[in-house]
Protein backbone atom coordinates (compact mmCIF):
# COMPACT_ATOMS: atom_id res chain seq x y z
CA UNK A 1 0.00 0.00 0.00
CA UNK A 2 1.54 3.55 -1.10
CA UNK A 3 1.85 5.68 2.24
CA UNK A 4 0.68 9.46 2.22
CA UNK A 5 3.13 11.84 3.33
CA UNK A 6 2.59 13.66 6.56
CA UNK A 7 3.76 17.10 7.77
CA UNK A 8 7.49 18.43 9.15
CA UNK A 9 7.62 17.17 13.06
CA UNK A 10 9.09 20.95 14.42
CA UNK A 11 12.91 20.76 14.45
CA UNK A 12 12.59 21.30 18.87
CA UNK A 13 11.33 17.56 18.13
CA UNK A 14 12.51 16.00 15.45
CA UNK A 15 16.29 14.80 15.91
CA UNK A 16 14.75 12.82 19.37
CA UNK A 17 15.01 8.98 19.72
CA UNK A 18 12.07 9.02 21.99
CA UNK A 19 9.56 12.09 23.54
CA UNK A 20 10.93 13.08 26.99
CA UNK A 21 6.81 12.31 27.83
CA UNK A 22 6.66 8.65 28.32
CA UNK A 23 5.44 8.32 31.47
CA UNK A 24 2.31 11.00 31.00
CA UNK A 25 -1.17 9.58 31.61
CA UNK A 26 -2.38 9.49 27.99
CA UNK A 27 -4.80 10.83 26.46
CA UNK A 28 -3.01 14.37 26.71
CA UNK A 29 -1.93 16.98 24.76
CA UNK A 30 1.66 18.04 26.39
CA UNK A 31 3.18 21.96 26.25
CA UNK A 32 7.06 22.59 25.79
CA UNK A 33 6.98 25.92 27.36
CA UNK A 34 11.11 26.73 26.44
CA UNK A 35 9.45 26.03 22.77
CA UNK A 36 6.90 29.25 23.33
CA UNK A 37 9.76 31.11 25.17
CA UNK A 38 12.39 30.53 22.22
CA UNK A 39 9.64 31.74 19.62
CA UNK A 40 9.32 35.08 21.54
CA UNK A 41 12.61 35.74 22.32
CA UNK A 42 13.00 34.99 18.29
CA UNK A 43 10.18 37.46 17.60
CA UNK A 44 11.80 39.99 20.14
CA UNK A 45 15.08 39.51 18.32
CA UNK A 46 13.52 40.24 14.39
CA UNK A 47 11.30 43.30 14.98
CA UNK A 48 12.39 46.52 15.81
CA UNK A 49 11.69 47.48 19.96
CA UNK A 50 9.15 49.74 18.60
CA UNK A 51 6.92 47.38 18.26
CA UNK A 52 4.95 45.27 21.11
CA UNK A 53 4.17 41.16 21.08
CA UNK A 54 0.33 40.34 22.48
CA UNK A 55 -0.91 36.73 22.32
CA UNK A 56 -4.15 36.26 21.34
CA UNK A 57 -5.10 33.57 23.94
CA UNK A 58 -7.68 32.16 21.39
CA UNK A 59 -5.02 30.05 20.44
CA UNK A 60 -4.82 28.37 23.60
CA UNK A 61 -6.05 29.34 26.85
CA UNK A 62 -4.93 27.23 28.70
CA UNK A 63 -4.09 28.74 32.33
CA UNK A 64 -1.08 27.76 32.92
CA UNK A 65 0.07 28.58 29.74
CA UNK A 66 -1.06 31.84 30.46
CA UNK A 67 0.52 32.10 33.36
CA UNK A 68 3.82 31.32 32.08
CA UNK A 69 3.54 33.75 29.16
CA UNK A 70 2.16 36.50 30.66
CA UNK A 71 5.65 38.12 31.71
CA UNK A 72 6.86 37.52 28.22
CA UNK A 73 4.74 39.36 26.44
CA UNK A 74 3.18 43.48 26.27
CA UNK A 75 -0.60 42.25 25.52
CA UNK A 76 -2.98 39.85 25.26
CA UNK A 77 -6.06 39.95 23.27
CA UNK A 78 -9.37 38.02 24.04
CA UNK A 79 -12.24 36.98 22.21
CA UNK A 80 -14.77 36.28 24.82
CA UNK A 81 -15.68 37.28 28.79
CA UNK A 82 -14.16 34.31 29.35
CA UNK A 83 -11.08 34.56 28.13
CA UNK A 84 -11.01 38.00 29.49
CA UNK A 85 -11.44 36.78 33.16
CA UNK A 86 -8.20 34.52 32.37
CA UNK A 87 -6.19 37.36 30.64
CA UNK A 88 -7.05 39.31 34.20
CA UNK A 89 -5.73 36.91 35.78
CA UNK A 90 -2.34 36.85 34.52
CA UNK A 91 -2.22 40.71 33.57
CA UNK A 92 -3.26 44.05 34.09
CA UNK A 93 -6.44 45.23 32.41
CA UNK A 94 -4.81 48.07 30.65
CA UNK A 95 -2.47 45.84 28.58
CA UNK A 96 -5.79 43.14 27.62
CA UNK A 97 -8.25 44.11 24.43
CA UNK A 98 -11.36 42.49 23.73
CA UNK A 99 -12.44 42.16 19.86
CA UNK A 100 -14.99 39.68 18.28
CA UNK A 101 -18.38 40.64 16.79
CA UNK A 102 -21.46 40.04 18.75
CA UNK A 103 -20.70 41.22 22.13
CA UNK A 104 -23.41 41.06 24.84
CA UNK A 105 -24.71 44.17 26.81
CA UNK A 106 -23.28 42.23 29.66
CA UNK A 107 -19.62 41.91 28.13
CA UNK A 108 -19.32 45.17 27.50
CA UNK A 109 -20.38 46.22 30.70
CA UNK A 110 -17.47 43.90 31.93
CA UNK A 111 -15.16 44.76 29.80
CA UNK A 112 -15.78 48.87 30.79
CA UNK A 113 -15.77 47.86 34.30
CA UNK A 114 -12.75 46.20 34.37
CA UNK A 115 -11.03 48.65 32.22
CA UNK A 116 -10.00 46.68 29.38
CA UNK A 117 -9.96 47.84 25.83
CA UNK A 118 -13.23 47.53 23.26
CA UNK A 119 -11.83 46.70 20.03
CA UNK A 120 -15.43 47.57 18.11
CA UNK A 121 -16.80 45.90 15.69
CA UNK A 122 -19.41 47.80 14.46
CA UNK A 123 -20.77 51.41 14.87
CA UNK A 124 -23.69 50.13 16.74
CA UNK A 125 -21.62 48.26 19.29
CA UNK A 126 -19.62 51.60 19.25
CA UNK A 127 -23.01 53.60 20.29
CA UNK A 128 -24.22 50.68 23.02
CA UNK A 129 -20.01 50.95 24.68
CA UNK A 130 -20.65 54.74 24.93
CA UNK A 131 -24.36 54.60 26.22
CA UNK A 132 -22.62 51.88 28.93
CA UNK A 133 -20.03 53.72 30.26
CA UNK A 134 -22.03 56.81 30.82
CA UNK A 135 -24.24 54.73 32.70
CA UNK A 136 -21.74 53.38 34.76
CA UNK A 137 -19.93 56.90 34.97
CA UNK A 138 -16.38 55.22 33.57
CA UNK A 139 -14.99 56.21 30.48
CA UNK A 140 -14.26 53.36 28.26
CA UNK A 141 -11.26 52.66 26.47
CA UNK A 142 -12.07 51.88 22.91
CA UNK A 143 -10.22 50.51 19.91
CA UNK A 144 -11.88 50.28 16.26
CA UNK A 145 -11.23 47.15 14.44
CA UNK A 146 -11.23 48.09 10.74
CA UNK A 147 -12.18 45.90 8.18
CA UNK A 148 -9.41 46.98 5.48
CA UNK A 149 -9.95 46.87 1.59
CA UNK A 150 -7.36 44.26 1.67
CA UNK A 151 -7.06 40.62 2.16
CA UNK A 152 -3.54 38.14 3.21
CA UNK A 153 -2.77 36.25 0.33
CA UNK A 154 -2.29 33.36 1.13
CA UNK A 155 -4.09 33.09 4.36
CA UNK A 156 -6.27 29.97 5.59
CA UNK A 157 -8.64 32.50 6.59
CA UNK A 158 -9.39 35.71 5.11
CA UNK A 159 -10.48 38.36 7.66
CA UNK A 160 -10.77 41.39 5.54
CA UNK A 161 -11.13 42.60 1.60
CA UNK A 162 -14.61 41.73 1.51
CA UNK A 163 -18.20 41.78 3.43
CA UNK A 164 -17.59 41.00 6.70
CA UNK A 165 -18.85 40.45 10.60
CA UNK A 166 -15.35 41.72 11.67
CA UNK A 167 -14.23 45.39 11.72
CA UNK A 168 -16.26 48.78 10.48
CA UNK A 169 -15.33 49.67 6.38
CA UNK A 170 -12.68 51.72 6.29
CA UNK A 171 -15.00 54.61 4.92
CA UNK A 172 -16.93 54.78 8.24
CA UNK A 173 -13.92 54.89 10.63
CA UNK A 174 -13.00 58.78 10.95
CA UNK A 175 -16.05 59.71 11.44
CA UNK A 176 -16.39 56.91 14.02
CA UNK A 177 -13.29 57.63 15.56
CA UNK A 178 -14.68 61.69 15.65
CA UNK A 179 -17.24 60.45 17.70
CA UNK A 180 -15.38 58.12 19.95
CA UNK A 181 -13.07 61.34 21.02
CA UNK A 182 -16.00 63.90 21.08
CA UNK A 183 -18.23 61.67 23.27
CA UNK A 184 -15.73 61.63 25.76
CA UNK A 185 -14.16 57.63 25.64
CA UNK A 186 -10.54 56.89 25.81
CA UNK A 187 -9.51 56.26 22.13
CA UNK A 188 -6.92 53.57 21.81
CA UNK A 189 -6.73 53.36 18.60
CA UNK A 190 -7.08 50.54 15.35
CA UNK A 191 -6.86 46.88 14.92
CA UNK A 192 -6.47 46.15 11.41
CA UNK A 193 -5.93 42.46 10.58
CA UNK A 194 -6.13 40.71 7.02
CA UNK A 195 -6.05 37.18 8.09
CA UNK A 196 -4.54 34.20 9.25
CA UNK A 197 -2.16 31.00 8.78
CA UNK A 198 -0.24 32.32 6.11
CA UNK A 199 3.22 30.82 5.37
CA UNK A 200 3.74 33.59 2.23
CA UNK A 201 6.41 35.45 3.90
CA UNK A 202 6.29 38.14 0.93
CA UNK A 203 2.70 38.42 1.54
CA UNK A 204 2.91 38.79 5.22
CA UNK A 205 5.88 41.88 4.51
CA UNK A 206 3.01 43.09 2.27
CA UNK A 207 0.15 43.21 4.12
CA UNK A 208 1.75 44.55 7.05
CA UNK A 209 3.14 47.87 4.73
CA UNK A 210 -0.26 47.80 3.50
CA UNK A 211 -1.51 48.47 6.86
CA UNK A 212 0.95 50.33 8.38
CA UNK A 213 0.10 53.01 5.22
CA UNK A 214 -3.80 52.80 6.08
CA UNK A 215 -2.97 53.61 9.70
CA UNK A 216 -1.26 56.42 8.49
CA UNK A 217 -4.25 57.52 5.94
CA UNK A 218 -6.38 56.89 8.85
CA UNK A 219 -4.61 58.83 11.08
CA UNK A 220 -4.52 62.02 8.70
CA UNK A 221 -8.51 62.02 8.32
CA UNK A 222 -9.60 61.33 11.98
CA UNK A 223 -6.86 64.41 12.84
CA UNK A 224 -5.55 62.46 15.07
CA UNK A 225 -2.69 60.05 15.94
CA UNK A 226 -3.97 56.48 17.31
CA UNK A 227 -2.34 55.16 20.78
CA UNK A 228 -1.18 52.09 18.98
CA UNK A 229 -1.93 50.66 15.65
CA UNK A 230 -2.25 46.76 16.00
CA UNK A 231 -1.39 45.05 12.96
CA UNK A 232 -2.82 41.89 13.50
CA UNK A 233 -0.92 38.40 13.40
CA UNK A 234 -1.57 35.73 9.85
CA UNK A 235 1.84 34.49 11.00
CA UNK A 236 1.16 30.37 9.98
CA UNK A 237 3.11 27.63 11.02
CA UNK A 238 4.12 24.55 8.84
CA UNK A 239 1.23 21.73 8.92
CA UNK A 240 1.30 19.47 6.31
CA UNK A 241 3.77 18.12 3.89
CA UNK A 242 5.30 20.73 1.64
CA UNK A 243 4.81 23.63 4.28
CA UNK A 244 8.05 25.54 5.41
CA UNK A 245 8.63 28.58 8.23
CA UNK A 246 7.56 32.01 7.15
CA UNK A 247 10.85 34.22 7.11
CA UNK A 248 10.52 36.57 10.85
CA UNK A 249 13.75 38.14 10.33
CA UNK A 250 12.88 39.41 6.78
CA UNK A 251 9.51 40.25 8.20
CA UNK A 252 11.14 42.60 11.18
CA UNK A 253 13.52 43.68 8.96
CA UNK A 254 10.57 44.97 6.00
CA UNK A 255 8.54 45.94 9.14
CA UNK A 256 11.46 48.43 10.43
CA UNK A 257 11.37 50.24 7.02
CA UNK A 258 7.63 50.92 6.81
CA UNK A 259 6.62 52.18 10.67
CA UNK A 260 8.20 55.69 10.20
CA UNK A 261 5.01 56.42 8.52
CA UNK A 262 3.31 57.24 11.49
CA UNK A 263 4.83 58.27 14.70
CA UNK A 264 2.84 55.78 17.45
CA UNK A 265 3.40 52.52 18.81
CA UNK A 266 2.58 49.39 17.31
CA UNK A 267 1.99 45.65 18.49
CA UNK A 268 1.70 42.25 16.48
CA UNK A 269 -0.95 39.84 17.70
CA UNK A 270 0.16 36.29 17.43
CA UNK A 271 -1.13 32.96 18.56
CA UNK A 272 -0.97 30.06 16.78
CA UNK A 273 2.77 31.19 15.69
CA UNK A 274 4.06 31.25 19.55
CA UNK A 275 2.18 28.15 20.91
CA UNK A 276 1.70 25.96 18.27
CA UNK A 277 4.78 23.94 16.93
CA UNK A 278 5.06 23.73 21.32
CA UNK A 279 2.23 21.75 21.85
CA UNK A 280 1.99 17.60 20.85
CA UNK A 281 -1.00 15.43 21.15
CA UNK A 282 -0.40 12.29 22.57
CA UNK A 283 -2.86 8.86 22.73
CA UNK A 284 -1.97 5.38 23.24
CA UNK A 285 -2.62 2.46 20.69
CA UNK A 286 -6.03 0.81 22.34
CA UNK A 287 -6.18 -1.63 19.59
CA UNK A 288 -4.81 -2.83 16.38
CA UNK A 289 -6.98 -3.96 13.75
CA UNK A 290 -6.93 -5.41 9.94
CA UNK A 291 -9.59 -4.98 7.46
CA UNK A 292 -9.53 -5.39 4.07
CA UNK A 293 -5.41 -5.33 3.88
CA UNK A 294 -5.49 -2.25 5.96
CA UNK A 295 -3.95 -1.62 9.17
CA UNK A 296 -5.61 0.43 11.51
CA UNK A 297 -4.45 1.94 14.70
CA UNK A 298 -6.81 2.74 17.18
CA UNK A 299 -6.06 5.65 19.74
CA UNK A 300 -8.14 6.47 23.08
CA UNK A 301 -9.36 10.15 20.99
CA UNK A 302 -9.64 11.21 17.87
CA UNK A 303 -11.62 14.21 16.64
CA UNK A 304 -13.48 14.88 20.09
CA UNK A 305 -9.87 15.69 21.38
CA UNK A 306 -8.05 17.04 18.50
CA UNK A 307 -10.55 18.11 15.56
CA UNK A 308 -7.90 19.79 13.76
CA UNK A 309 -5.48 17.00 12.77
CA UNK A 310 -8.54 14.93 11.65
CA UNK A 311 -9.33 17.39 8.82
CA UNK A 312 -12.69 19.02 10.47
CA UNK A 313 -11.37 22.26 11.27
CA UNK A 314 -11.73 24.53 8.04
CA UNK A 315 -9.20 21.90 5.94
CA UNK A 316 -10.89 21.84 2.56
CA UNK A 317 -8.44 19.14 1.77
CA UNK A 318 -7.49 16.23 4.43
CA UNK A 319 -4.21 16.34 4.73
CA UNK A 320 -1.51 14.59 7.23
CA UNK A 321 -0.29 16.35 10.24
CA UNK A 322 3.11 15.14 11.81
CA UNK A 323 3.09 12.54 13.69
CA UNK A 324 5.75 9.47 15.28
CA UNK A 325 5.59 6.54 16.99
CA UNK A 326 6.86 8.10 20.65
CA UNK A 327 9.35 5.92 22.02
CA UNK A 328 10.46 5.72 18.36
CA UNK A 329 11.18 8.40 16.93
CA UNK A 330 14.44 7.96 14.30
CA UNK A 331 13.64 3.87 13.61
CA UNK A 332 12.67 3.48 10.11
CA UNK A 333 9.18 3.14 8.97
CA UNK A 334 8.14 -0.39 8.52
CA UNK A 335 4.12 -0.77 7.81
CA UNK A 336 1.98 1.75 6.57
CA UNK A 337 -0.98 2.44 9.07
CA UNK A 338 -4.01 4.46 9.45
CA UNK A 339 -4.32 6.05 12.67
CA UNK A 340 -8.42 6.83 14.07
CA UNK A 341 -9.93 7.38 17.63
CA UNK A 342 -13.08 5.23 19.01
CA UNK A 343 -15.49 7.75 18.01
CA UNK A 344 -18.81 6.04 15.90
CA UNK A 345 -17.69 8.02 12.63
CA UNK A 346 -16.05 7.51 9.36
CA UNK A 347 -14.65 11.08 10.17
CA UNK A 348 -12.38 10.06 13.08
CA UNK A 349 -9.58 10.29 11.59
CA UNK A 350 -6.03 11.42 13.05
CA UNK A 351 -3.53 10.06 10.05
CA UNK A 352 -4.30 8.59 7.02
CA UNK A 353 -2.20 5.36 5.93
CA UNK A 354 1.16 6.81 6.88
CA UNK A 355 4.57 5.07 7.20
CA UNK A 356 5.92 4.29 10.45
CA UNK A 357 7.60 1.95 12.85
CA UNK A 358 5.57 -0.78 13.98
CA UNK A 359 3.48 -0.07 17.32
CA UNK A 360 1.77 -2.28 19.67
CA UNK A 361 -1.22 -1.78 21.54
CA UNK A 362 -0.24 0.05 24.82
CA UNK A 363 2.44 2.24 22.82
CA UNK A 364 1.84 6.15 22.65
CA UNK A 365 1.47 7.91 18.82
CA UNK A 366 2.43 11.65 19.42
CA UNK A 367 0.48 14.11 16.67
CA UNK A 368 2.86 17.76 16.26
CA UNK A 369 2.02 21.24 16.17
CA UNK A 370 -0.77 20.51 18.49
CA UNK A 371 -0.22 23.70 20.55
CA UNK A 372 -3.47 25.85 19.21
CA UNK A 373 -6.81 25.14 18.27
CA UNK A 374 -6.69 21.88 19.92
CA UNK A 375 -8.25 20.67 23.08
CA UNK A 376 -10.71 24.10 23.42
CA UNK A 377 -11.25 23.64 19.48
CA UNK A 378 -12.94 20.44 19.43
CA UNK A 379 -16.02 19.03 20.16
CA UNK A 380 -15.04 17.24 24.17
CA UNK A 381 -18.49 16.60 24.63
CA UNK A 382 -19.40 14.37 21.45
CA UNK A 383 -19.81 10.59 22.55
CA UNK A 384 -19.51 10.88 26.24
CA UNK A 385 -15.66 10.03 26.13
CA UNK A 386 -13.39 11.77 28.64
CA UNK A 387 -11.64 14.63 27.38
CA UNK A 388 -7.74 14.60 27.26
CA UNK A 389 -5.87 16.47 29.85
CA UNK A 390 -3.44 19.03 29.53
CA UNK A 391 0.30 20.02 31.08
CA UNK A 392 2.91 22.34 30.58
CA UNK A 393 6.42 21.20 31.12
Amino acid sequence: MTAKPFGPIPPEFAALSELPWLDVHTPAYVYDFAVVAARVALLRAALPARIGVHYAIKANPFPPLLERIAPLVDGMDVASAGEMGHALDVMTASHVSFAGPGKRDTELEATIRAGVTLNLESIAEGQRALAIGKALGVTPRLAVRVNPDFELRGSGMKMGGRASPFGIERAHVPELVKHLIGEGAEWRGLHIFAGSQSLDTEAIIATQAATVELAAQLAEECGAVPPLVNLGGGFGIPYFPGDTPVDVGAIGAALAGAIGKLDTAYAVELGRWLVGEAGVYLARVVDRKESQGETFLIVEGGLNHHLAATGNFGTVVRRNYPVAVAHRMQDPAEEVVTIVGPLCTPLDRLADRVALPRAEVGDMIAVFASGAYGATASPSAFLGHPAAGEVVV
